[in-house]
């Protein structure tokens, strides 16, 4: 496999100890960050390294720190967000679970960068467990002096607190997690202004994701050109992905941006190739939030060009035939899966978890899984299709955060590209409702 990140020691036993960590070279960015460089040069390198961030919106993170606002007398703010409530994704959780220093020194060397002296990672309640192996790191690193008063004789001061998440998905959602870590109920906020301005506790804050943060390591000790030059370019560096569904070896791999979907799916060297006796039918590339592809379309643009792992490749053709590689949450499905049965499945998680604050989102998404809940259990009628349509629209680029949009694309995408499989269902109700039974068009091939 190429370059491993984040993921080279992962597999060392005992690498979430901090005397495992420190004996392969853990800590060393710290070392180097506060004695040899200036916060703005820590800055500098993660603006060369041209990493975007990793939680889904791939917005460039050396220029987001770069927005944050620095007046006199006001403390600033770094959080960690780790959330991480896609469906389909489970790269972080992995990250915290088996390497957590790696994240914690992330943490170090980017608040120093940031000139931030408090620094929040958020993690969703649900995973206590990932909560307190984090917090014993935490004390391992403060006891070792890397935490704490006067970090290393530098002069420079941090704490670093554990939070746990309500569980609710809206958090993940940057404005909407400082609500919550203010101890509010977790509604987005408008913006402007942004938290770079006035964020947590109207303070300037940076709100990134954890595996965002656990590349800064990297970054300082080798330099941003180095990590600029893996990938392909725009899409620099690694990214791990979260990989589940009908292959042969689901799991969390590294990958170096630019690996062909196909190589990706099919290789032995990642997911080993759809399960036995089975083909590709389609591929949710990156979490629920992004619109479904067909076979044909995530292996190839509507081009005819091999389609990436990248951020540009994989948008390639705009939503008509492309998708997003957003938080990296690869969902494969071969032809038992039902797409109309997804589909209804995803509203369904969208409407739980809409905050309400937002018309559009409160009504539009209970609307999406009702009309999907009626096709998929035989009470559909012709009008449906084009209704869910026209639901997804008013509910699309109408809400004050992403997850109005993040509920519409799914059914946007899924009657795009499987319009016959929603019109199967309405127009053979017994059929569809038959335990087990999935649309078969009659020129597929295996």
């Amino acid at each position: 496999m190429g370059l491993k990140i984040l993921t080279e020691h992962i597999h060392i036993p005992g690498i979430n100890t901090f005397e495992v960590y420190r004996k392969h070279g853990g800590y060393s960015a710290v070392e180097k960050a506060l004695k040899t460089m200036s916060p703005d040069e820590v800055v500098e390198e993660v603006k060369k390294s041209g990493i975007r961030g990793r939680g889904g919106a791939g917005f460039p993170m050396g220029m987001k720190w770069s927005f944050l606002a620095k007046p006199e007398g006001v403390p600033r703010y770094l959080v960690c967000n780790g959330d991480e409530s896609e469906p389909g994704t489970f790269k972080d959780h992995y990250l915290m679970k088996n390497i957590p220093h790696l994240l914690i020194e992330g943490m170090i060397v980017s608040s120093f960068a940031l000139g931030a002296n408090k620094s929040f990672i958020y993690v969703r309640g649900e995973l206590m467990y990932v909560i307190r192996i984090l917090e014993i790191a935490i004390e391992e690193a403060k006891a070792a002096g890397f935490l704490g008063k006067n970090i290393l004789g530098t002069g420079y001061d941090l704490e670093l607190v554990v939070q746990p998440g309500g569980g609710a998905y809206i958090c993940g959602e940057e404005t909407a997690l400082l609500e919550s870590l203010e101890g509010k109920r977790g509604n987005p906020r408008n913006k402007p202004p942004f938290p770079a301005v006035k964020g947590l506790y109207e303070s300037p804050t940076v709100v990134n994701n954890v595996e965002s943060i656990a590349n800064t390591p990297w970054i300082v000790n080798n330099g941003g050109d180095a990590y600029a030059s893996i990938g392909i370019g725009r899409s620099t560096g690694t990214k791990l992905i979260s990989a589940s569904g009908n292959v042969k070896k689901p799991g969390v791999y590294e990958i170096e941006l630019g690996v062909p979907v196909e190589e990706f799916i099919y290789s032995d060297e990642y997911l080993g190739g759809i399960r036995d006796g089975h083909y590709l039918k389609a591929v949710v590339a990156g979490g629920s939030s992004v619109p479904i592809l067909p076979a044909n379309l995530i292996l190839k643009t509507a081009g005819g060009e091999q389609r990436l792992m990248t951020y540009e490749s994989l948008s390639d053709g705009g939503f008509a035939t492309g998708t997003m590689l957003g938080s990296g949450g690869f969902i494969v499905m071969d032809e038992t899966n039902c797409i109309v049965r997804n589909t209804w499945n995803f509203s369904r998680f969208y409407h739980h978890e809409s905050c309400g604050q937002c018309s559009p989102c409160r009504e539009g998404t209970g609307w999406l899984e009702k009309v999907l809940y009626r096709i998929e259990h035989g009470q559909g009628n012709e009008r449906d299709i084009d209704l869910l349509v026209d639901v997804a629209k008013r509910i699309e680029g109408n809400t004050i955060c992403p997850l109005g949009d993040a509920a519409a694309w799914p059914v946007g995408s899924a009657i795009r590209h499987f319009r016959d499989e929603f019109e199967w269902h309405i127009k053979n109700p017994s059929e569809a409702t038959r335990k087990g039974a999935v649309y078969m068009p009659e020129n597929v091939l295996a």
